[in-house]
């Protein structure tokens, strides 16, 4: 039995192309608190093959990801300033 972890924002980031949609979610982790989390809603292909392995290498982790339907679910939690 897993806890459900509460997300402070949420970005939807269905049928927003590459690098856009890392561009998108870098700039909302920026507005966030280090260890906030934000869930992201990507597309297949190549939006969930970049931008999990972007945001890693910014120093932010990635808690889970989801697929759901056709689309992902990203939990990522923002890594110090």
């Amino acid at each position: 039995m897993s806890k459900e972890i509460k997300a402070q924002a949420e970005l939807d980031l269905r049928g927003v192309i590459c690098p856009y949609n890392f561009v998108k979610t870098k700039l909302q982790l920026d507005t966030m608190q280090s260890g906030d989390v934000l869930a992201v809603i990507l597309d297949d292909g190549e939006p969930i093959k970049n931008v999990p392995q972007s945001i890693r290498n910014e120093g932010h982790t990635v808690l889970t990801q989801e697929h759901q339907e056709a689309y992902h679910r990203v939990l990522i939690q923002k890594g110090d300033d």
